[in-house]
């Protein structure tokens, strides 16, 4: 029988969306609470709360969960944990909750009641401090450590009963696909060992190549696509869905991977978001995650291969779900295929470099864009949408 790695930190995944039965009732009791508006990081963390994707929490951290998980990736409790997920709001709403009140959880967009939370601490943390060890580095240019300087200066910490998740199941009705599912997925198909493939873009020719490689060492691989906020110039989960199909069924056996996405938005936190994606697709019950280069980064503020070395400093047991460490990936004439800088004996100058900034700079000047940088498939599908534009 196919034996899946276990939900992280528990021996079951720990879903908090209520029962539907429960709900309505919950909502209605919830509508008489006092409101607090969630910025769409909160709102990411409500929807990964619900599905399971962060068991074993429970809720927003409290002080030494937060602590602990910025200083040396572990909660109070010991689990491994290596970003924190935290509620921040100004301190004047802090200042309004009293000890142990109910309050419901708000999308600050929609007004949708997402979640009641029973507030059992408030307090406020040193900004600089989640910075430096998180993000290493204090610089406010970083968009994630720009997120935590503008945020509210006291979080809330408790316990989360999730009412809703949105849109998601209903926008993304085959791709919207949760831990358990997964799960039942995987063993439905007899796989144990299931690489995991992170991408908020659509999947060019080293995409495919990483994905190749993990196919051939695993049982399958689970390409799991980001469905939360994106950055500006990101292409849309719908169009890449369609793009990334048309990869997968021009492109690979049949039966070898699964296309899916979940609601995280990006932290791009680099080798501490690695370690995050790994944690939640051991949640998922993936065995291993693809690392390939500057994994989860952004600009030049981490080295390509920091997301690889993170993994080799934590300590025995910290976490069931392994790195797959790909080499840099490219097009080579003389090899007249894709490889990787430690498969390719040739000189740089014979490799083709591919990466989607360059993909979608291309895209928007509708230059031409050749079959060794990306499958005419998913080219026609892109340039449509770019075309709409």
């Amino acid at each position: 029988m196919s034996q899946l790695v276990p939900p992280h930190g528990s021996d079951t995944v720990k879903p908090l969306l209520l029962p539907e039965t429960e709900r309505a009732e919950e909502a209605k009791r919830a509508s008489t609470l006092k409101k607090i508006p969630l910025d769409s990081r909160a709102v990411s963390d409500i929807f990964m709360l619900a599905m399971g994707a962060y068991t074993p929490l429970d809720g927003f951290m409290g002080h030494d969960d937060w602590h602990g998980s910025c200083l040396d990736m572990k909660l109070a409790n010991g689990i491994f944990w290596p970003i924190p997920i935290t509620l921040p709001v100004d301190k004047a709403l802090a200042d309004s909750i009293g000890a142990e009140e109910e309050v419901a959880l708000c999308d600050a967009e929609t007004s949708e009641i997402l979640a009641v939370m029973d507030v059992h601490e408030k307090y406020s943390i040193d900004k600089q401090f989640e910075a430096e060890h998180v993000y290493r580095t204090k610089d406010p240019k970083h968009p994630g450590v720009a997120k935590v300087l503008d945020q509210g200066d006291v979080n809330l910490a408790g316990r989360v009963r999730v009412l809703s998740e949105g849109e998601y199941p209903s926008k993304y009705t085959d791709l919207y696909i949760r831990p358990a599912e997964s799960r039942a997925l995987f063993l439905e198909k007899g796989w144990s060992r299931v690489a995991a493939f992170q991408t908020r873009n659509p999947m060019h020719r080293s995409h495919e190549h990483l994905a190749k490689i993990a196919v051939e060492v695993t049982d399958g691989v689970f390409i799991h696509q980001v469905l939360g906020k994106l950055k500006e110039g990101d292409i849309p989960a719908e169009v890449r869905t369609r793009a990334i199909q048309a990869m997968i069924d021009n492109y690979f056996r049949p039966g070898t991977v699964i296309q899916a996405g979940y609601p995280i938005e990006m932290r791009y936190a680099g080798p501490r978001e690695a370690l995050l994606h790994a944690l939640i697709r051991q949640n998922f019950g993936c065995s291993h995650l693809i690392v390939g280069r500057d994994h989860a980064g952004v600009g030049d503020y981490y080295g390509p291969f920091d997301a690889h070395h993170i993994f080799d400093e934590l300590w025995d047991g910290a976490l069931q779900t392994r790195a797959l460490k790909i080499d840099i990936t490219f097009y080579c004439r003389k090899c007249y295929g894709m490889a990787t800088a430690k498969s390719c004996p040739h000189d740089p100058e014979h490799h083709i470099s591919i990466s989607g900034t360059e993909q979608r700079e291309m895209l928007s000047n509708d230059a031409d864009i050749p079959p060794e940088f990306s499958r005419p498939e998913v080219v026609a599908i892109l340039k449509e949408y770019y075309a709409s534009l």
